[in-house]
């Protein structure tokens, strides 16, 4: 397939593919999957052979968001029946953190509710990464806090944050369709702080919540363009009580489209596979392994994941193995953080066909585990 050989030696050169060509990886048949995949997987392999990094997170203040983000069980005006509380005491959060680091995790990542930290949540955000890294040896700790003012960056960078992570996730012209509250901008603006912090940028997105081929396209470019170190990819988890508890528009296969998409578009960068992978690839995980070079161990923020144990079987049997702490997950190259090329121009792609009948509503279960309750996390 001539497509897939251009997607392939663009991608072992860094070379950032056309509009038209990614959109192509978004249009390829199912009878076709499997070849997008292997041809994915060599670009993987190169920059990343084969490791798999492990994520975990803790939710260090859930709930009660004066956001609108419609996809968020979270937001303001959610009727989804979540875990409600404030923030976690620092030595609470390190315990928590402690889980993940036990399961394997390099990474842990904190993250709170709301639109963006004050001037005294900086400071306990600061005191608990402090306690973070003193308890456990040689975590990265990234820290979700929302839109960050002046000077907040700075501050969490001289307590000890690696990364910093706020999603755009979807295009800029139809953000404003699932948020009110904020814009496409300010996403932009706290991502770039975060980079001239010092820290290393994560930024991703959100699939299903009935985008286009080309909104997909429009947001992974955006990302490019910005150059962050990782880019989360999150399935949209459709809950009760949202407004877009109805958006069932994936299927395994596409979910692994998209993936795909992300490591031509994002050759060299972790690709972490994030929110929403059980209830959409379902079966087909161990094939998002060939595509992503990182994932979340265990549950997420408001909802179950799959057991920590279940993942770190899933990645053995596929042939892969967990990154060491010793191990740096980026690509030397990327330490010099080389600008992307720019994107070229190409035509809109048409909307995602509608979810078929038997979508797997079961499969969202609301996290009542780990931080911020008496049961044992899941890792």
């Amino acid at each position: 397939m001539d497509l897939l050989n251009t997607l392939v030696d663009k991608g072992l050169r860094r070379e950032l593919p056309t509009r038209e060509e990614a959109l192509a990886v978004l249009a390829t048949s199912d009878d076709e999957l499997l070849d997008v995949v292997a041809a994915a997987g060599k670009v993987r392999r190169q920059w990343f052979g084969r490791r798999v990094k492990l994520n975990y997170l803790v939710n260090l203040k859930s709930g009660l968001c004066p956001e609108d983000c419609s996809y968020c069980s979270q937001r303001l005006g959610s009727k989804a029946e979540i875990l409600k509380y404030t923030w976690l005491k620092p030595d609470d959060a390190s315990k928590a953190a402690a889980a993940g680091v036990a399961g394997g995790a390099k990474r842990v990542c904190l993250v709170a509710s709301g639109r963006g930290p004050t001037d005294k949540d900086v400071d306990r955000v600061s005191e608990t990464i402090s306690t973070i890294k003193e308890q456990n040896e040689g975590v990265e700790v990234c820290a979700c806090l929302g839109l960050l003012s002046d000077g907040q960056a700075e501050r969490l960078r001289t307590a000890g944050a690696d990364a910093y992570n706020h999603n755009l996730n979807t295009s800029e012209a139809t953000y404003g369709d699932i948020c009110t509250t904020h814009d496409f901008s300010d996403r932009v603006s706290t991502v770039q702080q975060a980079q001239a912090a010092g820290m290393s940028a994560c930024s991703g997105l959100i699939a299903g919540m009935g985008e286009s081929d080309a909104d997909l396209v429009d947001v992974v470019f955006a990302l490019r363009d910005l150059d962050p170190d990782s880019v989360p990819v999150n399935f949209l988890i459709p809950f009760e009580g949202t407004p877009l508890a109805e958006e069932w528009n994936l299927t395994p296969q596409r979910a692994l489209r998209i993936l795909a998409m992300v490591r031509f578009v994002c050759p060299d960068v972790e690709v972490r596979l994030a929110g929403g992978r059980e209830v959409h690839l379902r079966s087909l995980q161990p094939l998002a392994l060939h595509l992503v070079n990182s994932i979340f161990l265990g549950d997420y923020l408001t909802s179950e994941g799959q057991a920590g144990k279940d993942d770190l079987a899933m990645i053995a049997d596929a042939g892969f193995e967990v990154e060491g702490t010793d191990t740096t997950t980026l690509p030397e190259h990327r330490t010099g953080s080389e600008a992307a090329t720019p994107a070229e121009e190409a035509p809109a792609a048409a909307v995602p066909a509608p979810p078929s009948d038997d979508t797997r509503r079961d499969l969202v279960s609301v996290r009542r585990r780990g931080a911020g309750t008496d049961l044992p996390p899941n890792a």
